[in-house]
């Protein structure tokens, strides 16, 4: 019976999130309180939901102060060097500019939004693709490519993976850090060749400079000094994140607090500073602190158990260590049917229980999924308003743009996965 509460608790979780008449928030909350008490746990459910929330606690720390930190930096104007040299140095020669697009990406994805890297690459670079003839397709492939294969610690699919499983993200992130390098071969591969090709169409291979007036990024001004001291700060921070040495939330905690005392001198300029990202970091939290109560419910009252043990039934023993490849293997398609709260809360969890019972590790099957799973498949799933950003922006139609990034894409997470059985991330 506890299997069937969690399965109702999760496909109604799903169809309420895929229909838009709830927030993933209120979802993640109100299905399971309800099927626990309709269950029979009573007052129960708040402990379970309370153990969630204690587990979740520092991976929702992690993730709003990571928010605040790379937003305060950029508001600084410490990735603005950068972002100028790049863009100067590409000229106008498509074989420098697609590369050259896929690393401005990248470099504007370190706070983990997939939304920034849109609204500040395409519009930067889209003046440069059309005074070139270039296909506009090709802008919005590439940085759809940067940003689906950079899934930091930090970025909301690794959180949710680690949130359902009750993990850090780093302890999943490290398996895949040689796995996310070949991707980012994969990527600039990729970028060469369209550049190659767009060259020879239009018959365009100069190298002039770009126009200083087309460079628009936007950031506040400091000195050299000061510019060092974030570089400085970042290194160090990212350093001790990635060792693992510290809990990344108080580095983060730690790297936020330095950041404003550093680039701001008053009270009021540190709050307008966090307040020009807290919407998106509170955003974020509240869902996983409901996401956290989810999953703690799931597991406190043996639901998730009761469905894993069901599931093992159906699973032919030979298959059971191919789950995770399999996995990876569809990832970034599953990514047009699920968004990522209803997969990585309602499916992940229910995978991993199951690949447990046959002596594999629960993370295989959530590094699985981080290589394709509203990773590498965001930006082409109707599920993400990111999506219509890079159309909008790119001014062109989804459909377009799934015809054509949508290959590339689905490339990029076989080519991962298949670096991960080769690194033995997955199993085979």
């Amino acid at each position: 019976m506890l299997a069937i509460w969690g399965l109702i608790t999760i496909l109604g979780m799903i169809v309420a999130i895929a229909s838009r008449r709830v927030s993933p928030l209120i979802a993640l909350f109100l299905f399971p309180v309800i099927a626990c008490l309709m269950a029979g746990f009573g007052l129960k459910t708040a402990q379970f939901a309370l153990s969630g929330l204690v587990s979740i606690a520092p991976v929702v720390a992690m993730f709003l102060f990571a928010i605040l930190f790379f937003g305060v930096l950029t508001d600084a104007g410490t990735i603005e060097p950068f972002l100028k040299i790049l863009l100067r140095r590409i000229g106008k020669n498509p074989v420098l500019i697609v590369p050259g697009t896929a690393l401005l990406a990248l470099l504007l994805h370190l706070d983990g939004s997939g939304a920034v890297v849109f609204l500040v690459a395409i519009p930067t670079l889209l003046p440069l693709y059309q005074e070139l003839g270039m296909d506009r397709r090709i802008l919005a492939c590439a940085v759809s490519l940067a940003a689906g294969v950079n899934f930091l610690p930090w970025t909301g699919p690794t959180i949710r993976a680690a949130s359902a499983l009750h993990t850090t993200p780093l302890a999943l992130f490290k398996p895949l850090i040689p796995v996310q390098i070949v991707g980012l071969v994969y990527v600039f591969a990729v970028a060469v060749y369209l550049g190659h090709k767009e060259s020879r169409r239009i018959g365009q291979t100069n190298s002039m400079p770009i126009p200083t007036s087309t460079i628009a990024i936007i950031a506040r001004p400091g000195s050299r000094v000061l510019f060092a001291c974030n570089l400085i700060l970042a290194a160090a921070v990212l350093g001790l994140v990635i060792s693992g040495k510290v809990e990344p939330a108080i580095v983060f905690m730690l790297g936020t607090t330095l950041a404003l005392l550093l680039n701001f001198g008053s009270v009021r300029e540190q709050s307008k500073a966090i307040d020009r990202h807290a919407k998106a970091a509170l955003s974020m939290s509240a869902i996983l602190c409901s996401a956290g109560v989810f999953t703690g419910i799931l597991k406190g009252s043996g639901m998730l158990a009761a469905m894993a043990k069901a599931s093992i039934a159906h699973i032919p023993p030979g298959f059971a260590p191919h789950i995770p490849l399999v996995l990876g293997l569809v990832a970034m398609p599953l990514s047009l049917l699920f968004d990522p709260d209803s997969f990585y809360f309602g499916i992940l969890p229910v995978l991993a229980a199951a690949v447990q019972s046959f002596g594999l590790p629960a993370a295989s099957v959530a590094e699985a999924a981080l290589l394709g799973q509203m990773t590498t498949g965001f930006p082409v799933s109707p599920l993400t308003p990111a999506t219509f950003l890079v159309t909008g922006l790119s001014e062109i139609e989804l459909s377009t743009h799934q015809r054509f990034a949508g290959p590339f894409l689905l490339g990029a997470s076989v080519v991962m996965t298949i670096a991960a059985v080769l690194f033995h991330v997955i199993p085979l």
